[in-house]
């Protein structure tokens, strides 16, 4: 496991849903003295269902964010990855485990109402597209997203499962 000072104090956190990126970022952030930010807090509008902000707010959000001296930004939304890669110092890959996220996903709604990275005020329900996209959709994106991160040259971590991402944060130090 290469040491943590390896990834710089800008890293970008990228992987499916439900596979940890959020609780990796808290530690992150706090183990690096950074702020922890949230793609789904900058790109959805609080106190509702999800529903998106206008396009050119979430981009001015997303870009402000990322001139910052140091953060931990989690979160896929690859229409602006190349703006973060730019600024980014390292990159974490998470998880490929559909149904590991599935379950993830229906243990967080309905029994886990706060969380790392949950939107404020924000109206958590299933959802059978959701369920679609953590099981069909995502995985579809795993080979053409990890080819964009590695081509940025950054330095990268690929963790493929919750049992590598659990080794990583006891190597860093890491507490939930």
């Amino acid at each position: 496991m290469p040491p943590l000072s390896d990834l710089g104090r800008r890293i970008v956190i990228c992987g499916p849903s439900n596979a940890g990126k959020s609780t990796l970022a808290r530690a992150l952030s706090r183990k690096l003295g950074v702020e922890p930010i949230y793609l789904d807090q900058l790109h959805h509008m609080p106190g509702t269902d999800y529903r998106p902000r206008p396009p050119e707010e979430f981009l001015r959000l997303h870009d402000a964010a990322i001139a910052e001296n140091g953060w931990v930004m989690e979160g896929n939304y690859f229409a602006l990855i190349p703006q973060r890669l730019a600024r980014a110092t390292g990159i974490i890959l998470l998880g490929s485990e559909p149904w590991r996220g599935l379950v993830r996903y229906v243990r967080r709604t309905l029994f886990e109402p706060v969380g790392a990275g949950r939107l404020d005020g924000g109206i958590d329900r299933l959802n059978w597209d959701m369920v679609r996209f953590i099981v069909i959709e995502q995985p579809k994106k795993r080979q053409r997203d990890s080819k964009i991160l590695a081509d940025s040259g950054l330095p990268m971590i690929t963790l493929d499962s919750m049992r590598a991402l659990n080794a990583l944060c006891a190597a860093w130090n890491l507490s939930r």
